[in-house]
């Protein structure tokens, strides 16, 4: 008997140094990493960015905790990321947080992200607001609980002058609705005699999207290994670089994002041109 209890006490002891040393390494990355680092070219950086925040059950699962823990860390990861993106002046970040699709995970999970969402605008708000960051929420917002809605539209309204950095939130966001939705407005609009056929272009499309008015991303960042896009910002996202890591997403700290970075500044942004000029010469060659 006093063999288990000291097999028990052992193995205790064991995982709270593992707990502790988890979360001073984490404290010290973030406090080394306040400000941009040495090897990133601030010129390069990209300037609006969209998380795809995956494997949050998954992290809770493999750490013997219920799913829903790993969701309350993973708000935590997303809040460092905000404010890392305002230290080191990347001017956008767009999260997919609920999308329309995952209405199907249970009943349990999705009252519960409803919740949360709830809870962290209420917490969270004011010292947002006074870090200057510019809230807006993209999606249908009309299949979501009144109480939920009122808490965002009060955090659009207040902190919609602000201009430290932009925080997109896509919640019951599916990119195929959104471009069904604006096709659809304008073809409304067509009916009415507003519009002619040749009149339509992808920038009155655009001002018809949930996103009208902030800049397409640079970048897109997807955790735990998925590499798809899952019905997220099909239109915006037509000249990003994408990013995947096996890192599940409550272990993405800013250390993983100075990764992703870096990757970022290695790519050549063409944009469908040549990086040099084509002589004839390499045409006849």
């Amino acid at each position: 008997m006093n063999l288990t209890r000291s097999a028990v006490l052992q193995t205790a002891l064991v995982t709270f140094n593992s707990y502790l040393e988890q979360y001073v390494s984490t404290a010290m990355t973030i406090q080394t990493l306040e400000t941009l680092p040495s090897d990133l070219d601030p010129r390069g950086l990209p300037n609006h960015i969209a998380v795809i925040m995956d494997g949050n059950g998954r992290w809770a699962q493999g750490q013997g905790l219920p799913r829903i823990e790993g969701h309350r860390r993973g708000a935590n990861t997303l809040k460092d990321l905000l404010r890392c993106c305002k230290d080191w002046g990347i001017g956008a970040l767009t999260a997919y947080a609920f999308s329309t699709e995952n209405w199907r995970r249970p009943h349990e999970e999705v009252d519960f992200l409803m919740v949360l969402f709830e809870r962290l605008l209420r917490k969270e708000l004011a010292e947002m607001h006074r870090e200057g960051v510019r809230i807006h929420f993209i999606g249908d917002l009309s299949g979501l609980h009144t109480s939920l809605r009122r808490e965002m539209e009060r955090s659009m309204e207040q902190t919609q002058h602000n201009d430290a950095v932009e925080f997109n939130v896509a919640i019951n966001y599916g990119s195929r609705h959104e471009i069904t939705q604006a096709c659809r407005l304008v073809a409304e609009r067509v009916e009415r005699g507003e519009l002619t056929a040749d009149a339509i272009t992808e920038e009155l499309l655009e001002r018809h999207l949930y996103t009208f008015g902030s800049s397409d991303p640079d970048l897109l960042i997807r955790t735990s290994g998925e590499q798809r896009l899952s019905n997220f910002l099909l239109w915006q996202m037509a000249y990003a670089e994408m990013y995947f890591t096996d890192v599940f997403w409550p272990q993405f700290d800013r250390s993983q994002f100075h990764q992703a970075l870096l990757a970022f500044q290695n790519r050549d942004r063409r944009f469908g041109a040549v990086s040099e000029p084509v002589t004839a010469q390499a045409l006849t060659a």
